[in-house]
């Protein structure tokens, strides 16, 4: 199975971050709210959000509104799929780019 890389590209730079880190570890809990979420960092509700933004925007997290409150949780299906290609581009099987590059590239 051959995986669009550009599709993935915006997760790792999302997680690329100690603090978006932080919190996927956070959410991996469960359901939090965005109050709950801020109260161990050092930072903004506007830096929040910011960071919370590019979690959504890429997949890794779903947010949804309870009255004034935003409720943030691990989007399961999104994970799956970013572990399924983690373990897929980090495992040596026939379709592994170096083997075909090897076969067009032949050196010797």
């Amino acid at each position: 199975m051959q995986y669009p890389y550009t599709d993935y590209v915006p997760i790792f730079k999302a997680l690329a971050d100690e603090t978006r880190l932080k919190i996927v570890e956070m959410l991996s809990c469960g359901e939090m709210c965005a109050c709950d979420i801020l109260e161990p960092f050092q930072i903004t509700q506007p830096t929040l959000s910011y960071h919370m933004k590019i979690l959504t925007e890429c997949g890794l997290v779903s947010g949804r509104r309870d009255g004034a409150w935003m409720r943030y949780r691990v989007n399961e299906e999104k994970v799956n799929m970013v572990k399924e290609m983690w373990n897929y581009i980090t495992t040596d099987t026939q379709s592994c780019i170096c083997k075909v590059k090897k076969e067009v590239n032949k050196c010797e």
